[in-house]
């Protein structure tokens, strides 16, 4: 049964899930943890759907038109590890709450607090350390689309609007790395969706078609902002980019049940600001996940950031590399003051010290902080001095304009840890449900109310004692509990002694409980004050976060620079352990890297790692790469990309020097793999990616190409490969390395601005010796067995393909002139032939071989006449 069928008619439900299904109806499509005591429940399809992903019980509760209800439960304060679960398997979840108390009078009043989904979450338990949850919304209208970005746990908030392109759409959106996508419901761009969910494993929600309305979405904006006007953000002349970003609040709003006062400003954002990575390019790269389980990626590697804020910023930048280079030398200036005087260890020694106060402030602003986040804070606060004291040497001496200005804006908070100090205990539960989290001191009535609570226990000594006297029973005693409150003990046997002006409360199988007008007049002052306590702490707590809100700007930004410093000194610390050096950028079209290596797997190498040089520029715009499998081609031209990548991210770079000139996009085209769930071969997925590059490449692109046509056979292959290499050099003159196994092409270096490179291998005693050094000139062979050989092949394999090859060897041997290259692309096919193969004018096979009616022989006949013309041969 599901609740759909049940909404036909509610009548035969109880009261309590007549309520439950008036909630259900509004959210249909989610999950809802429906409060019960201390268990969220899940009915109907949810109850079958929550068991399957979570692993829980399921059994029912009562019946609908006659049959059991399917019910699971969990623990209310285990939730967010069952939220974790569910959010990662992209599943929205509504939370509805018991807003009233139990007063046996129908059902407790129930809520909606607040709608859990992949692209808002904001707590800890839901996100890890270094991930983002980014909400992104489209807005399309004719050509052109506006795209938005809201990240609620670190209040980032940015638009742009573009022409409507679907492959720039796709590095848009790999860029954004967007946890939810949200779209107009009557939008009728089928292209589009079906991109997204083949291009991003990310859910796509559809929202009313009011929430994207171009003419409420100034309105929309301008109150969240509390401005008149938005032309002091610069989107006053982008209407789909304030549609789009209006509907991200309208669904923040929504889904939190609750104002936003952490997103106080919008950035724009132009996709000419960054240099373009398409999708491919990043899982190529292997820029923030591996390509396998337990591979490194860059990130991994250069991570050490000693803030989770940090951490999260530094994924930004890699994943977005600047094309502005007055920004980028602002970040090298940095890192080189950080590095001359040893700075950077003293300044990461106090970051150390700071917890996640970027979420904290967003968990501040939408109301769900806990108490221990206002200690985190706290922490925060009390380590901004010795911050501002680590970075001093720096900021006195001028010698980094970015470095004084992040110091700047860490601010002064002495008074804020000071309040902070007075009003939270050293150590608060984790719960403000539990009480005891405001330190004694900070509100007198408090105090007071507590002490009435905590004096209690000797009052109920005391007067135990005197009830013993006064009744002589040794073994009276006062108790209490939440059901009966307090009450006075006696054993069934000594019951007929008890004290007229004891008042039966309670009767057990062997005792009787009583009270006393005394004891009821001090239980209604215990209880109320415990009762009136909480409150008074909830009513503090909430001031307090209401006092923090009124901040909240200047704590963002000290947030902010925080991380920023935190990623500047990684960069520092990254450099000094690594030796990396500072590059250098040029306005002339160029890549010029002198001993350059590739960060991952150099630190992973257990030998040394052999560094090699890369010339690109206007002359020498192609570089085709031959070599050995193994030798080392795919690494070094992916070691030149990663130190284009780190260089516009504002890093020093693992090379000797490295002087790099503008780069708009980079391409890669490596590896071999299907696509089958699409019905694309690995031959098809190579040449989508080639055709790719091959329409969006421009004159400052970085391209690389490794072992393009190797899909198909050798002269389909080798063809296009030939193709392709004059396309990108003549036509798009790309700055490009090109790796192949086809030394055909090596004769294209006739060419203006073709160089032949390849990687150095050589032979010894039979066994292939990698030397993984890059030197100018072709290959001489590409040593396919001993490769083989190294990776395991059986023996008798290698020497049947060894025979082979001389076989084959022998026969090319036999078709071609001894002294003249064959050179593929020079002429036509038919002339090859006839250079190769010399026909003689007359031929008695072949007079025979033309008098034969082929058409007509049967299969014997054919075999006859074949060996006939062999002998006449």
């Amino acid at each position: 049964m599901t609740s759909s069928e049940v909404m036909t008619d509610l009548s035969s439900l109880t009261p309590m899930m007549q309520q439950y299904m008036s909630v259900k109806m509004q959210h249909p499509d989610s999950l809802m943890f429906y409060r019960m005591g201390d268990f969220y429940e899940l009915f109907f399809e949810d109850a079958h759907k929550a068991a399957k992903i979570l692993g829980i019980t399921l059994t029912h509760r009562g019946k609908a038109h006659g049959q059991p209800i399917p019910m699971a439960g969990l623990p209310y304060h285990a939730a967010e590890g069952y939220l974790a679960r569910l959010v990662k398997r992209g599943e929205t979840v509504v939370i509805c709450e018991q807003l009233g108390e139990v007063t046996g009078k129908g059902p407790v009043e129930r809520g909606v607090v607040r709608i859990i989904t992949p692209g808002t979450l904001t707590d800890d338990a839901l996100l890890g350390a270094h991930q983002s949850s980014n909400l992104v919304a489209l807005c399309i209208h004719q050509d052109q689309i506006g795209v938005a970005l809201l990240d609620l746990s670190a209040g980032i908030f940015k638009v742009q609007q573009q022409k409507y392109d679907l492959n720039q759409l796709a590095i848009e959106l790999a860029r954004l790395m967007p946890s939810e996508i949200v779209l107009d419901e009557n939008i009728n761009a089928t292209d589009i969706i079906e991109h997204l969910k083949q291009q991003l494993d990310v859910p796509i929600t559809k929202r009313p078609n009011v929430d994207f309305n171009l003419n409420n979405a100034q309105k929309t904006l301008c109150d969240q902002f509390a401005v008149s006007t938005l032309s002091g953000f610069g989107i006053d002349h982008l209407p789909l980019a304030k549609a789009a970003a209006a509907a991200l609040i309208h669904y923040a709003k929504e889904t939190q049940k609750t104002a936003l006062p952490h997103i106080r400003s919008i950035k724009l954002e132009q996709s000419s600001d960054f240099i373009a990575l398409d999708p491919v390019t990043r899982r190529n790269l292997e820029i923030i996940d591996p390509l396998f389980e337990h591979g490194t990626s860059l990130f991994q590697l250069v991570n050490d950031c000693q803030t989770a804020m940090g951490g999260r910023l530094l994924s930004r930048t890699l994943m977005q590399p600047l094309r502005d280079t007055a920004l980028l030398d602002e970040r090298l200036d940095a890192i080189q003051a950080l590095l001359d005087g040893f700075h950077e260890s003293p300044v990461r020694l106090v970051l150390k010290e700071i917890s996640d106060i970027e979420r904290v402030l967003s968990r501040i602003a939408l109301g769900s902080a806990r108490p221990r986040d206002l200690v985190q804070l706290r922490q925060a606060c009390a380590q901004i001095p010795f911050l501002r004291h680590a970075l001093q040497p720096i900021v006195s001496t001028n010698q980094s304009r970015l470095i004084s200005q992040l110091n700047d804006e860490l601010g002064d908070f002495n008074g804020l840890h000071a309040h902070l100090m007075a009003a939270i205990v050293e150590n608060p539960p984790v719960l403000l449900r539990d009480g005891n989290v405001i330190a004694e001191g900070f509100d007198s009535e408090l105090d007071e109310l507590r002490q009435i609570r905590d004096h209690a226990g000797q009052f109920l000594i005391d007067l135990e004692i005197r009830e013993r006297e006064q009744s002589g029973i040794s073994t009276l005693k006062i108790g209490y509990n939440r059901v009966s409150g307090y009450y006075i003990e006696l054993s069934r046997a000594q019951a007929a002694q008890a004290p007229e002006h004891y008042i039966r409360r309670q009767t057990l199988k062997n005792a009787e409980r009583y009270i006393t007008p005394e004891l009821k007049s001090f239980e209604d002052k215990v209880l109320s004050s415990e009762s009136r306590a909480l409150a008074r702490e909830k009513m503090l707590f909430e001031a307090l976060l209401n006092e923090l809100r009124e901040d909240i700007a200047n704590l963002q930004m000290m947030s902010a620079a925080i991380a920023h410093i935190d990623t500047l000194c990684n960069f520092a610390h990254q450099a000094r352990l690594k030796n990396w050096s500072r590059p250098k950028f040029s306005p002339e079209i160029g890549v010029h890297i002198q001993a350059g290596r590739h960060p991952v797997v150099e630190a992973l190498n257990k030998t040394a790692y052999t560094p090699n040089d890369t010339t690109l520029d206007f002359n020498h715009r192609m570089a085709i790469i031959t070599g050995p499998n193994m030798g080392g081609k795919s690494t070094f031209m992916r070691q030149t990309a990663l130190i284009a990548l780190l260089a516009y991210s504002g890093s020093f770079v693992p090379a000797q020097a490295a002087t790099l000139g503008p780069i708009d996009r980079i391409f890669t085209r490596i590896g071999s793999a299907d696509d089958l769930s699409t019905g694309k071969s690995t031959f098809m997925v190579e040449m989508t990616e080639t055709s790719q590059i091959l329409h969006h490449a421009t004159s400052q692109s970085l391209v690389l190409m490794d072992e393009v046509g190797r899909g198909t056979s050798t002269y389909d292959g080798l063809s296009l490969a030939w193709a392709c290499v004059l396309d990108l050099t003549k036509r798009i003159q790309c700055l490009c390395l090109f790796a192949t196994h086809y030394f055909e092409l090596t004769e294209l270096d006739k060419e203006v601005g073709i160089d032949n490179y390849h990687v150095t291998a050589k032979e010894l005693n039979g066994n292939l010796i990698l030397l993984h050094k890059v030197q100018k000139g072709p290959a001489s062979q590409s040593h396919g067995l001993q490769v083989a050989k190294l990776a395991g092949i059986p023996s008798n394999v290698i020497l049947d393909a060894q025979k082979r090859l001389n076989i084959l060897e022998k026969q090319q041997g036999q078709t071609k002139a001894p002294t003249v290259q064959h050179d593929l692309f020079a002429e036509p096919e038919v002339q090859i032939v006839e250079k190769m193969i010399e026909v003689p004018q007359k031929s008695a096979a072949l007079d025979y071989l033309n008098a034969l009616d082929i058409d007509n022989l049967s299969p014997r006949e054919a075999l006859q006449q074949l060996y006939a013309l062999k002998d006449l041969v």
